[in-house]
């Protein structure tokens, strides 16, 4: 047997381990959840679950990484025979290895758009408007109301959602709505509530992102004609991901993770440092300062916790920010040695990601967006999402700020790194089974991942504006991260045997575990998991499963998007079963 792949040194390991925890959802998803969800009151049902379930479910893996690797095994099909003895466990395992490929597949265009607007900053492509210019394209906030609150009365009036609002139905403040009637006829129509539930649909920085992605009005060219610069981007990622994985553990993972994580940290601490002294940009409006916008951050809004996606968004951040229910982690652990410690290590990147989450991801975006934009405005940017907040506000702020293209650059390049050293964990799996079980060369299983991530990938790139996009990111990155962490955990706690488990988990460790962490192991995670499920189904059935309000000509694509990942699935599954056809004594 060829001798297998180690990493060259712990500090290593730890920076790998913690690379493939830290992504874009760090610096991106975390701080808009916070504003979205009660500021400092998300904290709360987030370390809830961090405890409940981040820690559980990521010593799982770790302990089943380096038990399935002392057997050879590298990926969730062998790991999962030798827990359970069963036909059916090698096939379940089977989606440990399409669900990290088919998160690869967006993530890694997401990730070529950081790439792209580092490039971007550096040269300025994006800054055409004088800071005056960019300042006159931000609206005033209209005090007296939330954009909430307007939304509500949109959906209570009962009439076509491009029918105006009249005063008759406007329950905020009149002077509120006399801000907003600009042709005073006693009625708010879509071009004048734009402004308060769409603050940057007019920026140019919104309409350079659109355009890019290709998914702008027909006729709008002001800054790409085609998609050609995005597939640009996207094959130079992909590509870079593939020579990196290529490289194996100790040649390419632990190499980039040595060098990105150190600038990743350097380029967060340069921001934070800009952030502070950006102060209060406009001394005649001291209400837009960064210390609002870490205020809004961390003070906590209770109340909110009494909303039940509260506790859905922070369950589901949690997946995200430590890489959990991916397959990766058990692939990167199954490289540590029989006696590694798999408790200490593994709090110490869950430290380093968290850290790089709560102290650097919060005080970055959402602060100096407030010292900008103003809190209301913020609030609606934040609610329309990651990339509203990241790609079109920010770069507004970057044209008017000194030195602009510098941190513009330091910006996204701060995201290419997090994407990369996430990309290139999820990248693994599959390029471990095929060395494995067909005994590819390293190489060549790269290039295998490399042709898939392309072929699978295009259709994102091409169709964007019809949703596919958005199904890989409900199925794959939120359903299935859910569903393999359950069958994991019962696997390991359950058909393995809990008294089992719980010697594998604490061998060798370096630092104890309290016993009740065998009862939430057991008994807490899988009944937190069902109930995450079962809370997504209820919350996202009419708008994700029954596509309730897809526009019709986008269904096709929808269900395209859905076959594609079923197929990906069932092939990974026959993978699983040729394998065992092969060598009948696989993957015992």
């Amino acid at each position: 047997m060829t001798e297998r792949d180690r990493w060259a040194s712990r500090i290593g390991l730890v920076l790998a381990m913690a690379g493939n925890a830290i992504g874009l959802g760090n610096f991106l998803r975390f701080p808009r959840l916070a504003a979205q969800y009660g500021g400092g009151a998300f904290l709360i049902p987030y370390l809830i679950a961090l405890l409940l379930l981040g820690f559980p479910i990521m010593w799982v893996e770790w302990t089943m990484g380096r038990y399935g690797g002392q057997y050879g095994h590298s990926t969730s099909p062998g790991m999962f025979a030798r827990l359970w003895r069963s036909p059916a466990a090698k096939y379940l395992g089977a989606l440990g290895i399409a669900l990290p490929l088919l998160f690869t597949v967006y993530y890694t265009y997401i990730e070529s758009w950081t790439l792209a607007y580092a490039c971007f900053s550096a040269g300025g492509r994006y800054m055409v408007a004088t800071p005056a210019e960019a300042r006159a394209e931000i609206p005033p906030a209209v005090p007296g109301f939330t954009a909430a609150e307007v939304r509500s009365m949109l959906g209570a009036r009962g009439a076509g959602q491009d029918s105006p609002l009249s005063r008759a139905q406007w329950t905020g403040p009149d002077t509120a709505f006399t801000a907003l009637d600009a042709n005073v006829d006693g009625r708010l129509d879509t071009a004048e509530l734009r402004p308060v539930l769409q603050p940057l649909a007019g920026a140019h920085t919104n309409q350079f992102l659109r355009e890019y992605q290709g998914v702008g009005p027909p006729g709008e060219h002001r800054f790409f004609d085609s998609l050609a610069p995005a597939l640009g981007f996207w094959l130079l990622t992909v590509a870079l991901n593939t020579w990196i994985i290529s490289r194996g553990i100790a040649g390419g993972v632990e190499k980039l993770a040595k060098v990105a994580m150190p600038l990743l940290f350097l380029f967060a601490v340069v921001l934070v440092v800009r952030v502070f002294t950006w102060g209060t940009p406009d001394p005649s409006q001291p209400d837009q300062s960064v210390w609002v916008g870490l205020n809004f951050i961390w003070q906590p809004n209770f109340a909110a916790l009494a909303d039940f996606n509260v506790w859905l968004a922070a369950a589901g951040q949690i997946f995200f920010t430590l890489s959990i229910g991916t397959g990766a982690i058990q692939c990167y652990a199954s490289y540590l040695k029989p006696k590694d410690d798999c408790i200490l290590t593994g709090l110490t990147t869950a430290a380093t990601n968290e850290f790089a989450e709560v102290v650097l991801g919060a005080t970055i975006a959402i602060p100096i967006a407030v010292a900008t934009f103003g809190l209301a405005n913020t609030q609606v940017i934040a609610g329309q999402g990651s990339f509203d907040l990241g790609f079109v506000a920010l770069p507004i702020i970057f044209e008017q700020m000194p030195g602009g293209r510098l941190f513009g650059t330091l910006w996204f390049a701060l995201l290419f790194f997090a994407g990369v050293t996430s990309s290139v964990a999820l990248c693994q799996p599959l390029v471990a089974f095929l060395q494995e079980t067909f005994h590819m060369s390293r190489r060549v299983a790269a290039l295998v991942c490399g042709a898939a991530m392309i072929v699978l990938g295009l259709p994102i790139v091409l169709w964007l504006k019809t949703g596919y996009l958005d199904q890989y990111d409900f199925w794959v990155g939120t359903f299935g991260l859910v569903v393999f962490a359950l069958i994991e955990v019962v696997l390991f706690a359950w058909m393995y045997g809990g008294e089992n488990m719980w010697h594998e988990l604490r061998r060798d460790a370096e630092m104890r575990v309290p016993r009740v962490y065998y009862y939430v192991i057991r008994y807490v995670v899988p009944l937190l998991l069902m109930v995450l499920l079962g809370g997504w189904c209820i919350q996202s059935l009419n708008d994700v499963v029954l596509l309730e309000g897809v526009p019709r000509e986008n269904v096709p694509y929808i269900w395209l998007a859905r076959a594609t990942i079923v197929l990906v699935i069932l092939a990974a599954g026959l993978l699983v079963l040729i394998a065992r056809r092969r060598n009948r004594s696989w993957p015992v």
